[in-house]
Formats: structure tokens, C-alpha cells, sequence
């Protein structure tokens, strides 16, 4: 094993996550939607939690299990969580696009909690992260010297069916695109502990998910300058967009650059530049909730109206999700229902095809 690569620990002792911000800093998490909290629509499949994916079939949950007992039933933090299950010859795995790919030679921080399923009857040894180009199809991909792989001194990973965390250091090869969370051992059911060995039959181990990050070390952490005058100013010279400094809840700031092909709810590549200040904005605030609005004209049918502005206002959601954004965020389409100026011109109906963000929360 190439020890520069990966450096492993696992702490068993609850901890809560600090956040604090300097004026011009961001330690950006580039997990997307590293907590769950975006998704399309309630649902128990992980792929509604976009962009994540899903070998196998991994479990989505939006709210604690109502059988569920445990002193820290639900989520750890938020509403959503994810679950692997394992079996002798079964596991599963997360897997999601990073919201930029890693830098060669520049080591990051990553981390999750965990939490062992209360109905399980047996634990696994270890828990692991693997970073690759283009993500994990076999065995065969795995590289230890690409892998954050726990292995646990006590036997196996109870901890008293309570989250604990998961960490690690790893130097980036460079290019890597994507990161895979599960159990990497080569033979599953050997990496299983039966939880009362008296108890024979069928051996599972479930794993609650929660709160992924990774970050670059801190010695390393980039830092963005903002230029405020009187407002808050993304300062570009293809950009628009700013932010009153004092915003309230229920105020609307609509995004002016951004384009989707005519007729059709796909972005162009010219609406990135205003989006990507959008993205920094969010970063900068990281508890601001908001929602994304669509509007289209009044030309055509009040249904297809209705759909295409709720694709669009989902196709900005998702466009920030991969970016990075962690905020809590929505996404609704209002059609033809509120205009800002006349339908009788092109003028007109374009001013009202647009896309803005609603303050939910600030």
C-alpha cells in the first residue's frame, strides 16, 4: 500500500461539525448534495437525491424510520440520509461526480458518518471511499493507493448503533472524477461479523449514510475575493447578477443570463458565468435556503407552459447541486401565471420567460 496516498483513522466519538467563515474564505464541500437534503422528489431510491448514483440498489430515506429506537434515529443532521445493505454474496454502493476533479498533488480532507441499521444481525470490518477517473465498475478498480479503507481494531463497526465518523487524508493522482462509498474487500461475506453468534441463519449488515465532505487541507483552502458596494456585487463582466447585502425572505432576484434552447429546457453553456456567481453566493451563505422559480410566456398550451418552467427551474437546482452547493434548496414552475410585463410582443413574452431564486430562508 502506498502510504503518501491515503492515510487512514476512525473516530468513534460523536462529534459536531464547526463551520466558520472568514469574510473573503470558502472551504468548498466538493461532494455534491454531500447531505442529502436536494432531491427531485420524495422517493426511496438515491438516484431522486441527484447527482448520486447507485450500484445496486441503495436506499433514500426523507424522515427517521418509524420502527427505528435508536437514541439517534433519522438523519444525523437534516431530514435525509442514505442506506448500504451487505449480505454474504450482496453489497451496494454510493457513488457521485465530484463538483470539480481532484488536483494533482494536493491533499484533501474527507469525511462521513456512519451508523450500523438497528434490525442488522451482523457488522462489517470495513467502510471505505474510492476515488476514480471514472468511476467504480468492478474489483478491478480497486486501487488501494486510490482508497480511504477503514478497518476496524475492535472487529467490526457497531459503536452502539450510534453515527460516528469516518476520515481521511488523501494525495490526489490527479483527474479523479468520481468517489465510490462502500466495502471494498474482495470477498464480502469474510468481511462480515455476526452481531450474537448464537444465533444462526441468514447474516445482514445495513449502514445509515450521512453528511459526506471533502474538502482541500486547510493549508491549502482558496480564497475569493467579493467586491461590495452598496450591494451585493458578483463582479463580472458578463454577469448581472447581484444580491442586496441585506436580502430578505420571500424576495426574488431573477438571473438574466441564462439560456436553454428555444423550446426545449436544456441549459446553454452562455448561462454558466451567471450561474457559477450564483454558486458562489450560496457557498458564501451556507444556511440561506432558497427556491428556484420558472416562468414562461403565455405562447402555446397552459400545460406544456407549466412543464417546461418546472424543467428549466430544475435544470438551474441541478446545475448548482453539481457545482457544489450545498444550501437547501427548491425548485417550482409557475408557467404562464405570473408575468412581469405583456404577451402581445416578443419583447414582451420574453421578459416573461425567466428563471429566478426565492429567499426561503436566510
Amino acid at each position: 500500500m502506498n502510504l503518501k496516498k491515503a492515510y487512514l483513522f476512525a473516530l468513534f466519538t460523536i462529534s459536531q461539525t464547526v463551520f466558520s467563515q472568514q469574510a473573503a474564505e470558502i472551504v468548498k464541500n466538493i461532494i455534491p448534495n454531500g447531505s442529502f437534503e436536494n432531491y427531485r422528489k420524495k422517493s426511496g431510491s438515491i438516484k431522486q437525491a441527484i447527482p448520486w448514483q447507485q450500484i445496486a440498489s441503495v436506499d433514500f430515506y426523507q424522515e427517521p424510520l418509524s420502527n427505528d429506537t435508536s437514541s439517534q434515529k433519522g438523519a444525523r443532521t437534516g431530514k435525509c440520509y442514505a442506506g448500504l445493505r451487505f449480505q454474504k454474496k450482496y453489497k451496494e454502493f454510493l457513488q457521485v461526480k465530484l463538483a470539480e476533479p481532484l488536483h494533482r498533488g494536493t491533499t484533501y480532507e474527507f469525511e462521513m458518518y456512519v451508523r450500523l441499521g438497528f434490525w442488522s444481525n451482523a457488522s462489517l470490518k470495513s467502510i471505505g471511499a474510492l476515488f476514480t477517473k471514472v468511476g467504480y465498475k468492478g474489483k478491478s478498480d480497486v486501487v488501494r493507493s486510490a482508497l480511504i479503507d477503514t478497518v476496524s481494531k475492535k472487529g467490526s463497526f457497531i459503536n452502539g448503533y450510534q453515527w460516528f465518523k469516518i476520515a481521511g487524508k488523501y494525495l490526489a493522482d490527479g483527474g479523479e472524477k468520481y468517489v465510490t462509498i462502500g466495502n471494498f474487500s474482495p470477498n464480502v461475506k469474510k468481511d462480515m461479523v455476526r452481531i450474537n453468534i448464537f444465533k444462526l441463519g441468514f447474516k445482514e449488515a445495513y449502514y445509515f449514510v450521512d453528511d459526506i465532505s471533502m474538502v482541500k487541507a486547510k493549508e491549502v483552502v482558496e480564497k475569493v475575493k467579493v467586491e461590495i458596494v452598496g450591494s451585493f456585487n458578483l463582479d463580472a463582466q458578463d454577469s448581472v447578477l447581484e444580491v442586496k447585502n441585506n436580502i430578505k425572505v420571500g424576495e426574488k432576484v431573477q438571473l438574466k443570463n441564462i439560456f436553454f434552447e428555444n423550446g426545449r429546457y436544456y441549459l446553454l453553456p452562455e448561462s454558466y458565468a451567471e450561474l457559477n456567481k450564483l454558486a458562489q453566493y450560496l457557498l458564501r451563505n451556507p444556511l440561506m435556503e432558497i427556491q428556484i422559480n420558472g416562468h414562461s410566456d403565455n405562447s402555446g398550451s397552459k400545460s406544456k407552459n407549466q412543464k417546461i418552467s418546472e424543467q428549466r427551474a430544475r435544470e438551474v437546482f441541478e446545475y448548482l447541486i453539481k457545482k457544489g452547493v450545498q444550501n437547501k434548496m427548491y425548485f417550482k414552475g409557475y408557467g404562464s401565471t405570473l408575468p412581469v410585463a405583456g404577451n402581445d410582443n416578443d419583447i414582451e413574452r420574453a421578459k416573461n420567460r425567466r428563471v429566478e431564486f426565492e429567499i426561503i430562508k436566510n
